[in-house]
């Protein structure tokens, strides 16, 4: 890939047998790295890992 524009071209252009359809575009905002997240927290965070490479498919769900 050479470019930000080739890569989201190429992921946008995605289509499943089935017709699903891929929209991407390029996240530009500036994010804070390097913030520690205590173990309690990590705990406390709702994860829902699926059969399928659940290291790789979750959903967060918010804590009620």
């Amino acid at each position: 890939m050479t470019s930000y524009e080739v890569i989201v071209n190429t992921i946008s252009s995605t289509k499943t047998k089935e017709g699903l359809k891929v929209q991407a575009v390029l996240d530009e905002n500036i994010y804070l790295r390097g913030i520690k997240v205590s173990d309690d927290e990590i705990s406390n965070i709702n994860l829902s890992r699926d059969e399928f490479h659940g290291d790789w498919n979750y959903s967060i769900s918010p804590n009620l």
